[in-house]
């Protein structure tokens, strides 16, 4: 069968697309930006990749008539103050382009909406699903609440609360109830219900087994993790603030910890599990969830993270448009250096960030990475998905990858810093020599200013980085 998968490059799309290729679909998978697509090579002959944009109607057409199924796997709840309409629009849009297919069965993940009164982005949901539902194929919506998996926006959230403060003083709506679900429950659930009659034009709860608050999973998180944690809720905490207090404290955006607070005041609760039952699925634990996602962390199995998408960072843009660096009214800072051994140095590049820090004066990226949340930034805690791995699109603290290729040794990323500017940073290998350049394009006085008053620290920080980098490892560990 062939199957449309929209949403490819998100956290649930680059989970969902093996286990639709090993049932021997042929995949044609949708994206806004295909240099941030990067299936494994293991993959790629079962798939097509189209270039489209849900509010581009015109980019719709290029959908093949032939195709049997389709997944619609998109949200934009961070990427802007009016995704409502966004939401509607794009739904839409798909619905109509889907006129001109064969398709026959269209299954949308949702949210969980039992209550009467919802939050702007669970009735967001709700709108989409409405839409949806009026296409002439069989529709299916799989409703889901908090995900718990490796890379989640859940769990890394919880993760981040959890392993920072032993003592939490938390707004009231940590008492809310919800129904958690492990990301691979997820998977089966939505690779399980396509072309399955029984799920034909309806909607279906998926959750766990547990009813839990959300105080309940921070406490159950310390305990798998042999931490010891104290919450005390109070009524006092605005909306405003309790939203701060989420973006501060964790590696979340504002934009997307509003959303969340939100979300956060409405009971997430099935209704009924009967969908396990028609599907033969039995979904694991809230505490066995953690332990499958901390399982794939240890391993490096990581598959996609939240932190991965542009709603991490509340920028919407296509690499394209930025991977060509600019010379022109532009500030440099190149340094070159001899290379000792070419695979220790590129090693150590694509080892960069996260964990690992910047090999020189981390101090002083903290302090950046402290004063970038403080201005509405995303700070340094998203860190990196892989230690190992980069490929394109993917965040490392503060950066975002443009280009990415090891055999050519060239590394650039893109600032999604708060700047009075734009700026990149490059690590080229050639011949025997390492260039790093860091360029910064001004926004008028201001973006200039900023240029000279930071230009001490780059001569501290880019001189050690680079002499760093083209250590050998060996000569580190006599030194």
């Amino acid at each position: 069968m062939k199957i449309l998968l929209t949403g490819s490059t998100g956290y649930i799309g680059k989970r969902l697309l093996p286990v639709l290729i090993e049932a021997g679909h042929e995949v044609v998978c949708c994206v806004r930006d295909p240099k941030r697509f990067n299936p494994p090579d293991s993959l790629r002959e079962s798939i097509t990749v189209l270039e489209i944009d849900l509010l581009d109607e015109k980019s719709l057409e290029r959908i093949p008539a032939d195709i049997d199924g389709a997944f619609y796997l998109v949200h934009s709840m961070s990427s802007s103050g009016d995704y409502e309409s966004l939401e509607e629009r794009s739904a839409i849009n798909f619905r109509e382009a889907l006129k001109r297919t064969d398709v026959n069965h269209v299954i949308y993940l949702s949210g969980i909406i039992n209550e009467s009164e919802l939050s702007k982005h669970l009735a967001s949901r709700k709108n989409v699903e409405i839409e949806l539902s009026k296409g002439d194929y069989n529709f299916t919506a799989l409703r889901a609440g908090i995900i718990i998996g490796s890379g989640s926006a859940s769990f890394e959230i919880i993760r981040d609360l959890v392993e920072k403060l032993p003592l939490m003083v938390t707004p009231k709506w940590l008492n809310t109830k919800c129904q958690p679900i492990g990301i691979s429950d997820v998977i089966a659930f939505l690779s399980k219900s396509l072309f399955n009659p029984n799920t034909y034009n309806q909607n279906f709860d998926i959750g766990g087994p547990d009813v839990l608050s959300y105080k309940d999973m921070l406490l159950d998180f310390g305990k798998a993790r042999n931490l010891k944690r104290a919450i005390y809720t109070i009524p006092i905490m605005t909306p405003k603030l309790s939203s701060y207090w989420l973006y501060f404290v964790t590696s979340t955006s504002y934009k997307l910890a509003t959303s969340l607070v939100n979300s956060m005041k409405v009971e997430v609760v099935c209704r009924d599990n009967r969908l396990n039952t028609i599907l033969d699925i039995t979904p694991l634990s809230y505490t066995n969830s953690l332990k499958r996602a901390f399982s794939k962390i240890e391993n490096n199995e990581t598959l996609s993270s939240w932190k991965d998408s542009y709603s991490s960072s509340g920028l919407n843009f296509n690499i394209s448009e930025f991977i060509h660096v600019p010379t022109f009214g532009c500030f440099k800072d190149t340094r070159v250096r001899t290379i000792k051994n070419r695979e220790d140095c590129i090693t150590k590049i694509w080892s960069i960030g996260g964990k690992t820090g910047w090999y020189y004066g981390n101090w002083l990226w903290k302090i950046r990475g402290f004063l970038d949340k403080l201005f509405g930034g995303v700070g340094l805690r998203r860190g990196r998905t892989n230690p190992d791995a980069i490929n394109v699109g993917d965040s490392i603290d503060f950066w975002r990858v443009l280009y990415a290729n090891k055999n050519e040794g060239r590394l650039l990323l893109f600032a999604e810093m708060k700047l009075p500017g734009e700026a990149w940073l490059e690590f080229k290998t050639e011949e025997n020599k390492l260039i790093q350049t860091a360029t910064f394009r001004p926004l008028g006085v201001a973006g200039r200013l900023y240029w000279y008053a930071v230009l001490p620290f780059h001569g501290f920080i880019f001189k050690g980085m680079i002499k760093q980098i083209t250590t050998p490892f060996l000569a580190n560990k006599t030194a």
